[in-house]
């Protein structure tokens, strides 16, 4: 298995777990949040943590202090789910691809219709 590879499938199973132990979380600071994505360091001693959040900015910086305060938590999921060399610092970072995918989409049918309120009739 090549080196790249290997932290694929790394991060993969560290998303898997992280999603599984934050669904499990009881924090009414968390919204309807999804991890999106893991980027472990190669030395397995640093995860970055992507996450989306449908909400408000103040839902927002609630779901991140939420989750920086149960990375304890989490962390000792990871201990006793994945055989790893080290138990990586998780880093949350919210992942803006779902927002700027929202709002892509928001213009997109703003021009749409615009275009269909130009259209005139030829009669």
């Amino acid at each position: 298995m090549s080196r790249g590879s290997r932290m694929r499938r790394v991060n993969q199973i560290l998303r898997e777990v992280i999603a599984d132990e934050c669904a499990a979380l009881k924090d009414p600071r968390i919204g309807f949040m999804t991890i999106t994505d893991v980027d472990t360091a190669p030395d397995l001693r640093a995860a970055t943590v992507f996450y989306s959040v449908l909400g408000d900015d103040d839902e927002i910086k609630e779901t991140a202090a939420a989750l920086e305060s149960a990375s304890p938590r989490i962390k000792t999921a990871i201990g006793e789910s994945v055989r790893i060399k080290y138990l990586p610092e998780l880093y949350f970072k919210v992942d803006p691809s779902i927002a700027t995918g929202l709002k892509i989409s928001s213009i997109l049918a703003g021009l749409e219709k615009e275009r269909d309120g130009d259209v005139t009739d030829p009669e």
